[in-house]
């Protein structure tokens, strides 16, 4: 004898909506197709600040220093760099590839206004370090007091 089910319209639409949103989230900026799969193409960064300076540090192996663009507009700090594709050789049988290869770009609100004229960049075994001064009026100030001796009054 056969089980009857009761039918759900509404676990059907569920699936579908599960199924939709695994296709979007594959497909949104800075992804990549590879093997049958999504991949990340962004890279990581590290962004921090001191008292005195906004700091990141992104991690761009196979990158040369000279296919890095970096922007500040305002408070928006731009990274851009360019991976280039070595020459691919004929000959090769394939079984993995998962170095990517092209433009890659990250934007970041920066926490405080900085002075981009005195940004500093270094790039050091495929990581790239950003040093931007905060602008001084997002700087603490400090106020001294004087103390002075408070003046009696003559009668």
């Amino acid at each position: 004898m056969a089980d009857i089910t009761r039918w759900d319209p509404f676990a059907e639409i569920a699936t579908l909506r599960n199924t939709l949103d695994r296709m979007f989230e594959d497909i949104r900026p800075g992804r990549a197709f590879a093997n049958g799969g999504a991949v990340d193409m962004y890279f990581p960064v590290d962004l921090f600040e001191t008292a005195d300076e906004v700091v990141i540090n992104a991690s761009l192996p196979g990158v040369k220093p000279e296919d890095i663009d970096i922007s500040v507009t305002g408070n928006l700090l731009t990274l851009k760099a360019l991976s280039q594709e070595q020459k691919e050789e004929k000959a090769q049988n394939w079984y993995r590839r998962e170095r990517r290869h092209g433009t890659w770009m990250r934007q970041f609100t920066l926490p405080t206004d900085v002075n981009a004229d005195g940004a500093q960049a270094s790039f050091e075994h495929g990581v790239l370090r950003l040093v931007l001064p905060k602008a001084e009026t997002a700087r603490p100030k400090q106020i001294k007091v004087n103390a002075q001796p408070v003046l009696e009054a003559k009668n």
